[in-house]
This record gives structure tokens, C-alpha cells and sequence, in this order.
């Protein structure tokens, strides 16, 4: 509008908006940031706190190991949370024991083989080549065989095996077996229909063989190999102390050995649905068996009554045992050797734990056992290691009955393979798949 010449100038506006606008914007971001806030300081708490996840900002050190029938302790799903606890976690390659023993280990910070002798080889190897390692014993695991009811009955009714009494209510879970006889009726070529299986419900016209894994990788196969040429001699107890003796009883007794599943994993075979067909008997360690019927009774409520143990007469305990070829192996064998929690665990997979003086802890495992209503097998005569051949004569056996080279051993007059020291002379430094052979 114009008035006159000039223009008239309006008064400038001020527009205000309404103050509800702003509060209302600001009460809808805290509605929604103050739970998210609150979800990250809970997780936060949660990971703090002891025995559950790591915090993120937390170093977890990754240790290689390789290692055949012990890799059920590390793949074990608790064992693995206790040892996050610890900021450990480990990465398993699976292998045999004596396969273990004959290959290069440089690239792992600790192997665990199952028995004495493959750890004396490795040790034996890392001393030769000025190499320091530390061998820790956490637990124990006997030999056992591992068969169905209807075989260890009719081996009881021909005289060969004894029941076990007295580890609990209903059929017996555990047979006590003569190695003589027996050797003798797989040595005569008897079959399981000539010693009455039929009897028992089942026809089965093959012979009375025992099933391992192969000698050449296997140490559950080359203990149960000495335990045959302990008790295959003919007359004293005798071990071979000479390069010929040795030969000869690694002829005498290589009839007696089947190698009929190499490269398998004859446990894993037994629980199959397949395996009373497939392999009546077999080689295995007592724990893999009690882990198990624990595993079947917690989901069941009942035990595996079809599936027994035969305990061989003169049994002997293979000593598992953990090499740490460095200082971050080490500090993981004094874990399960020491930890609390990982030795109870151990023991809850059906190993016997050893106390501090290297004795085995056998009642925890019994307590165990009858907290689980799992029939208890006698403590009784599993401690017998002086049966062991030398490691270098039970070597030249494993050669003559597997058809593989002898690996490297000491000589003749190095402890016998039950018995070697704690320590390797090398010094005291602090320090993938199913179907492998233990």
C-alpha cells in the first residue's frame, strides 16, 4: 500500500512456536535411547562377570595342539567356557598317537598323545635336537574292550570271562577277561558260533578277533599289542629285552592282532547302530566308554545295559601325557593339571584324575559315578605298568605287525615305556576331524 509518496513499512513478526513441539521431540529420543543404553551397560556387566563371556577389549590367545583320543577333554564344550575364563582357547588337530609321535610337531604349541611310548618318542626326538619341552600327567584312561552283552556272556559261559560283582543293581556293565584264554581261542581260530553265541540269541560264524585301530598310528592299538606280547610268551612273565627276542614275538603274535578297521575310529564304530555286526569287540579307553553311558543316561534316564566293558586280566593304565613345546603350552598343562574345575571336569568325562603325588584320585570318580547311578567298575589291578615292552622293542613289533618302519627310538637300556621320568633331558622350560585313530 502506498500512501502519499512513500512507503509504509510494515513492523516485523516474530513467529514462535509452540515450546510443547521441542519437549515432546526430546521425550520421544529418550524413550527410545535410554532402553538401548540400558541394553549395552547390562551386556557390558554380563561379560564382565567371571566364567561367562570375555570382555571384547580382553586378548584370547589361540594355542594349536594335535593329539588323538584326548581331543574329547578340549572339545568338550565346558571345558572349552572354563578355559575362556582363562583367555585360552584351542585349536585341535586330530591325529593317532604314534602318528603324532613320527611327524614334526614344530608348528604346535603342545601334542597329547594317549600313552607313554608316543610320548616317549616325541620327548626322545626334542632332546636330540636340544629342544625344550615339559610333559605334564593330568589324568589316566585304562585299556578296555569294549563288546555287546550277548558276546561277553557267551565268553563267560566258555569259561574265558568273569563278571564283575558287586558295582551295582541289574545285569552287570563290566566283565573281567582271561587274556590267556582268550588269546588261546583266537590263536586256535574258534569261532563265535562254536562257543555258543547262538545261545545268546545271535549267529555269528566268524572268528574271535579283537578290532583296533591301526598299530602303525594308534597307541590304544600298540598298548593292547603289548599287553598280547606280554601274554603271549609261553612260559614266565617276560617282556622281549633283545632286538631278537623282540622280532620273534612280533611274528608270534602278529596272527593274533587284527587289523581289520585302519585309519578308523573303532569307538565310534561300537556305538554306531551298525557296530554289533561291524565289530563285536574292540580296543578303546575306559573314559570313552563311561563318558558314554553318561551322555545315554542324561538323555534316556536309563543306561546302554546292551553295551559292556571286558576289563584284560594284567591291565595296565596308559599314561596320557600333555608336551608343552612352549611357554604358552605350558602355562595351558598347568591348567588342567592344577585348575580345580577343569580336573573335575576331567573327571566327569570318565578320566581318574591324579592327585599331586601322581596316584590316582579313584574315589572321586566312583562318587561321581554313583551320583549318576552309573555302576561303578573295580579300581582293582589297573596299575600294573612294568608289562610295557621297552619302547624299542615294542617298536620292532609295530613294524613286524603293521608292516611300518620302526620309528626312532632310545636305546635298550632307556626306562621301560610305563616308567619314564616327568621331565625330558631337553630341559625345564616353562613351558580336524572325526574317524582318527586314538
Amino acid at each position: 500500500m502506498v500512501i502519499g509518496e512513500g512507503p509504509v513499512i510494515e513492523e516485523p513478526r516474530l513467529d514462535v512456536r509452540r515450546p510443547s513441539s521441542s519437549r515432546w521431540s526430546q521425550r520421544r529420543f529418550l524413550v527410545v535411547f535410554l532402553p538401548l543404553l540400558a541394553a549395552v551397560l547390562t551386556g557390558a556387566i554380563t561379560l564382565a562377570v567371571p566364567g561367562r563371556m570375555l570382555l571384547p577389549l580382553e586378548r584370547i590367545t589361540t594355542l594349536e595342539g594335535k593329539m588323538a583320543s584326548k581331543r574329547d577333554f578340549f572339545e568338550d564344550p565346558e571345558v572349552q567356557r572354563l578355559l575362556l575364563k582363562h583367555r585360552i582357547r584351542v585349536h585341535i588337530t586330530s591325529s593317532g598317537s604314534r602318528e603324532v609321535a613320527v611327524q614334526d610337531v614344530s608348528s604346535y604349541d603342545f601334542v597329547f598323545p594317549s600313552g607313554q611310548p608316543a610320548g616317549d618318542l616325541i620327548t626322545t626326538q626334542l632332546a636330540a635336537e636340544n629342544r625344550p619341552a615339559k610333559v605334564h600327567r593330568p589324568f589316566v584312561s585304562p585299556i578296555v574292550l569294549p563288546t555287546y552283552r550277548a558276546y561277553a556272556e557267551t565268553l563267560q559261559d566258555a569259561g574265558i570271562a568273569t563278571a564283575q560283582r558287586g558295582s551295582g543293581p541289574g545285569p552287570p556293565l563290566y566283565y573281567v577277561l582271561d587274556m590267556g584264554k582268550f588269546l588261546g581261542s583266537v590263536d586256535r581260530g574258534r569261532r563265535w558260533n562254536e562257543i555258543g553265541i547262538r545261545d545268546h540269541g545271535i549267529s555269528n560264524a566268524n572268528r574271535i578277533v579283537v578290532q583296533s585301530s591301526d598299530v602303525c598310528d594308534s597307541n590304544s592299538a600298540g598298548t593292547y599289542l603289548g599287553l598280547v606280547a606280554f601274554t603271549w610268551h609261553g612260559e614266565g612273565d617276560e617282556v622281549p629285552d633283545t632286538d631278537r627276542e623282540a622280532d620273534e614275538r612280533g611274528r608270534a603274535i602278529k596272527p593274533l592282532l587284527e587289523q581289520g578297521l585302519p585309519g578308523a575310529d573303532v569307538f565310534r564304530t561300537y556305538i554306531s547302530p551298525e557296530g554289533k555286526g561291524i565289530a563285536p569287540v574292540v580296543v578303546a579307553y575306559e573314559h570313552q566308554y563311561l563318558t558314554y553311558q553318561a551322555q545315554y543316561q542324561a538323555e534316556s534316564g536309563k543306561l546302554d545295559s546292551d553295551r559292556v566293558l571286558l576289563y584284560p586280566s594284567g591291565q595296565f593304565v596308559t599314561q596320557p601325557q600333555f608336551i608343552a613345546l612352549n611357554e604358552r603350552g605350558d602355562r595351558l598343562g598347568e591348567l588342567i593339571t592344577r585348575d580345580p574345575e577343569l580336573r573335575r571336569r576331567a573327571m566327569e568325562l570318565g578320566f581318574r584324575i591324579l592327585d599331586p603325588t601322581g596316584e590316582v584320585a579313584s574315589d572321586q570318580l566312583a562318587t561321581f559315578l554313583k551320583d549318576r547311578n552309573i555302576p561303578v567298575p573295580s579300581m582293582e589291578g589297573d596299575n600294573t605298568r612294568s608289562s610295557m615292552p621297552r619302547l624299542r622293542y615294542l617298536e620292532r613289533m609295530i613294524s613286524i605287525v603293521g608292516g611300518c618302519p620302526a620309528a626312532g627310538t632310545p636305546d635298550a637300556g632307556t626306562s621301560p615305556a610305563g616308567t619314564s621320568p616327568t621331565e625330558t633331558s631337553a630341559g625345564k622350560s616353562a613351558g580336524e576331524s572325526a574317524g582318527v585313530p586314538e
